[in-house]
């Protein structure tokens, strides 16, 4: 983002990227950024929309949506575990 986003936009960011939300980098534009692909968990969405990454490997450079490149990590499926009155059908 490259003004100061609004609060619609900042509470938008903190919905979509909730605390333990799993993100993969694709790239970032940073001498020390992660290598692509490096997975981490999201910490926080500050008030400037920044998201605070906690890298798996270590490093905790947030990213600036809209500049970074990456997404979320898809979810395990969950099973779905069928009731034991659903069985004796």
């Amino acid at each position: 983002m490259n003004q100061r986003p609004t609060r619609e936009q900042v509470e938008r960011l903190r919905r979509q990227y909730p605390a333990g939300t799993r993100i993969i980098l694709h790239s970032m534009d940073d001498p020390q950024a992660p290598p692509p692909g490096t997975k981490g968990t999201v910490a926080y969405v500050d008030d400037m929309g920044t998201i605070g990454i906690e890298w798996d490997n270590g490093s905790t450079l947030s990213l600036i949506p809209g500049e970074d490149s990456f997404s979320k990590e898809a979810s395990p499926e969950k099973t779905k575990h069928k009731r034991s009155c659903d069985l004796e059908r």
